[in-house]
């Protein structure tokens, strides 16, 4: 059984909480900013200090505690990545509470679900529309007192409430929180069945947060260091991120609306960053579509090729002459204006929840920006292995992260260990079994280790086996088809048959700007998914996906669908993942169509 175990680069006191990272910030540099916040849409950065935004904490924490919050009460909070999220969650760390994270696009089932599984005492939400969906399964939820909305003042309520508790009251609550009490039950998304409540520790988040800051001061310690996030808080690997953040010397800011991500990223101006692949992509096939057609369109490609060409041989150990002066002129013509619309001073980005590829991760590095991938879950607080600045190997997820012990069984699942390994799932001792052995989590992904550094190739239940016996792993043929500019989701089948098959949908956003690169006219999605140049088109980014594989594991038919995959339609997770199982059912006409011919 191959196996790789990175030590602690240090250990978590039985009395260190959530809580006493803030509070060490506070000691470190409480005049220093913390927090930037924008009050208004589009409007300035304004700056929160260590010890305001600490005297915020103790102030909405005497709020919940004068409304009646207990000690282990647990609490759900429904909005956007915005700055009452990050506040609301250390508030109800400081009194002992424990935050129960809602995708705020989740459906009142999914709501009702989640809120009678906590046992939910009190629901903080952001909108109107929000509380309509837990009003509209109130009668199931008997547990539940009370729903607040943050948009109708709800935060400011309980700032007003403060003055009927004592700041030492809350202290006292605070300092009693230990390693090992629970701190928030983070409920995973349920791509198949009903999601499951793992419940994660003070000491999950704290093991984390005080290794990396040792792990990765590139990105949390250098001069400053900044981020803002605009992936769901909702998700344990931007909670986590919030975490750490606040734990180190980096400055933090929230994004509720990726429409204006951009724009945003021009004014507040980050150094590192997280996301998932797709936001990746999405960039390099906008910036590519921005390059237009003709000479502008092969400087682009070319340009790409290099960036492509400088990250391979930094992996190398030597850049030659020619090169660097090839990639002098790329920068100057291409990748300087890439670095700018991402604020000029991005240099690092950590991406997480699927493969990014090995094609995207040379890009960015030789555009100047580095993508740290890693891998994670949400038994394992988020990250369990990721690339370091220092021991980088594009195509892995890195070596394990400090204190985290990985092993791959003779079947290829990986199975995880270590002092950030949830405690269990909520009222469910018999699926914690059957996930944890002997302290080892089983995480279903399927991997190899290459040294240190672990690769994951797929789900030990996704993987395909044809009717002519082959097993076939399909993240890495979708990830590469979904690459084309003009692909939104990929799902491969090909189950019991007798050759590997596709399911694509179309990404609306960029088929214009494609079309008119291609010299097409205008066509909606609806006739692109017939139209005989679109298919061609597709049928080349298909060979293309099967050049790295054999014949065998290749896709040989595509078939595109109408619309696409949305949380909306209940096809991709609130953490845009692909519900694989409900797409197959679903589309088993069309699948069927691959295969008639």
């Amino acid at each position: 059984m191959m196996h790789a175990t990175t030590p602690s680069l240090v250990d978590v006191p039985e009395n260190v909480s959530i809580s006493t990272l803030l509070t060490g910030r506070v000691a470190r540099a409480g005049q220093a900013t913390l927090i930037e916040r924008q009050v208004t849409a589009g409007g300035p950065w304004l700056p929160v200090t260590a010890a305001e935004f600490d005297q915020d904490v103790l102030t909405v924490a005497r709020g919940l505690v004068a409304r009646g919050v207990q000690v282990g009460d647990r609490v759900a909070i429904m909005s956007r990545t915005r700055y009452e999220w990050t506040l609301l969650d250390f508030a109800l760390w400081a009194v002992g509470a424990v935050p129960v994270p809602v995708y705020e696009t989740s459906s009142p089932d999914q709501v009702r679900w989640i809120l009678a599984d906590a046992g939910v005492r009190l629901a903080v939400v952001e909108t109107a529309a929000h509380a309509d969906a837990v009003r509209h399964v109130r009668d199931d939820l008997p547990e539940l007192e009370d729903v607040l909305v943050i948009s109708a003042g709800a935060v400011d309520a309980l700032r007003s409430g403060a003055d009927a508790v004592t700041t030492r009251e809350v202290v006292a609550r605070r300092e009693a929180v230990l390693r090992d009490d629970l701190a928030t039950i983070v409920y995973t998304s349920g791509s198949t069945g009903r999601p499951k409540g793992a419940e994660l520790t003070h000491g999950n988040f704290a093991h984390l947060a005080m290794n990396a800051r040792l792990a990765l001061p590139e990105l949390l310690e250098s001069a400053g260091a900044r981020t803002v996030l605009f992936l769901p808080l909702a998700h344990v690997f931007a909670r986590l991120i919030q975490v750490a953040v606040i734990g180190s010397s980096a400055v933090l800011g929230h994004l509720p609306d990726v429409k204006t991500l951009v724009a945003d990223l021009g004014t507040f101006r980050p150094t590192f960053l997280l996301a998932v692949p797709r936001v990746f992509e999405k960039v390099y096939n906008a910036a590519e579509q921005r390059a237009g057609s003709g000479a502008r369109r092969r400087v682009f490609g070319w340009a790409a090729r290099v960036a492509g060409e400088y990250s391979r041989a930094l992996d190398a150990g030597h850049v030659p002459a020619a090169l660097r002066a090839r990639h002098a002129v790329a920068d100057r013509l291409v990748l300087r204006s890439l670095r700018a619309a991402m604020g000029g001073r991005l240099r690092w980005a950590i991406s997480g929840g699927a493969p990014l590829g090995e094609r995207l991760g040379h890009f960015f590095r030789g555009a100047g920006l580095t993508v740290l991938e890693g891998y994670g879950l949400t038994e394992t607080t988020a990250p369990t292995a990721v690339n370091l600045p220092s021991d980088l190997r594009i195509g892995t997820v890195g070596p394990p992260f400090p204190g985290t012990s990985v092993r791959v069984d003779p079947g290829g699942e990986v199975h995880v260990s270590g002092p950030h390994l949830f405690r269990g799932y909520r009222g469910r001792p018999d699926l914690t079994a059957e996930a944890v052995v002997d302290g080892w989590f089983r995480t279903g992904d399927v991997g190899s280790l290459d040294g240190q550094h672990l690769r994951i190739t797929g789900r030990t239940k996704e993987i395909i086996v044809t009717a002519g016996g082959k097993n076939v792993a399909p993240a890495p043929l979708e990830d590469r088809l979904r690459a084309h500019p003009v692909v939104s989701q990929v799902v491969v089948v090909g189950e019991g048959r007798p050759f590997v098959g596709a399911l694509v949908t179309l990404d609306a956003e960029m088929l214009p700007g494609w079309l008119a690169s291609q010299g097409l006219p205008a066509l909606s999605a609806a006739a692109a998914r017939t139209d005989p140049r679109v298919l061609a088109a597709l049928d080349a980014a298909v060979a293309e996906a099967n050049a790295s594989v054999s014949r065998a594991e290749s896709i040989r038919a595509v078939r595109v669908l109408e619309g696409d995959f949305s949380e909306a339609n209940g096809y991709l997770t609130p953490s845009l993942k692909v519900r694989r199982d409900a797409v197959v059912l679903d589309f088993a006409d069309e699948v069927d169509a691959l295969y008639a011919r």
